[in-house]
C-alpha cells in the first residue's frame, strides 16, 4: 500500500523506476536522477516540487482507504499515486509546483491557480489518463491526455499559460 512507501521515495521525488535493463543504463537512469533531484531541491528551479511531492504522500495517504470522505469515496491506490508521482518528475525544472487534490473516484489531483478565472485542475488516474480543465479568461479548455512517462506538450502548454512565470524561469535554465 501506499503507507509502504519509504521516505527516500519522496525525497527523491516519487522517482519511478526505469524500464533500462542494462547495468550501464540503470546507472545513467540513477545519475540522471541525482542530478535533476539536486536541481529540483533548490527552490528557484524546482519551485517547491518538494513540497508538492510531499503533500501528494500526505493526501494520498490520508485517502487511502474506503470511503475516506465520509460519502462512500473509492479510496487512492498506490498505481493512482505512483502515476502523479510520475508525472510531477515529468514536469520541467522550472515549472511551478501545483496544490495536490484526492477526487471520491479515487483520482489524485493536481492543480495550479492565479485567480478565479486563470486556472488548471490536472486529474490523474490510476491507468494514467490526465483528465484536465482550464479556465483561461473568457476561454475554457478541457480535454484527456494519455500520460506516458512524458509530459503532454497540451497540459504543459496550459500550465505555462495560468503561470506564466514558469516560462520566465525556462528562458533561464535554456540560456
Amino acid at each position: 500500500m501506499i503507507l509502504e512507501l519509504t521516505a527516500s521515495a519522496l525525497l527523491s521525488l516519487c522517482a519511478v523506476p526505469t524500464r533500462a535493463s542494462s547495468e550501464t543504463a540503470q546507472y545513467l537512469a540513477t545519475q540522471f536522477g541525482e542530478g535533476r533531484r539536486r536541481l529540483r531541491s533548490s527552490y528557484y528551479l524546482g519551485l517547491g516540487m518538494t513540497g508538492a511531492a510531499e503533500e501528494l504522500l500526505n493526501v494520498s495517504q490520508a485517502c487511502s482507504g474506503d470511503n475516506w470522505d465520509g460519502y462512500g469515496a473509492v479510496p487512492i491506490t498506490e498505481q493512482t499515486y505512483l502515476q502523479a508521482c510520475a508525472f510531477l518528475d515529468a514536469l520541467p525544472l522550472g515549472t511551478p509546483a501545483p496544490s495536490v487534490g484526492a477526487e471520491p473516484d479515487g483520482h489524485l489531483t493536481l492543480e495550479w491557480h492565479q485567480s478565479a478565472r486563470r486556472t488548471l485542475s490536472v486529474s490523474v488516474s490510476p491507468e494514467g489518463d490526465l483528465h484536465y480543465a482550464a479556465l483561461l479568461g473568457p476561454s475554457k479548455a478541457y480535454g484527456t491526455e494519455p500520460f506516458l512517462g512524458e509530459m503532454p506538450l497540451t497540459i504543459l502548454d496550459l500550465i505555462h499559460r495560468v503561470a506564466p512565470e514558469s516560462g520566465r524561469t525556462g528562458a533561464l535554465i535554456a540560456a
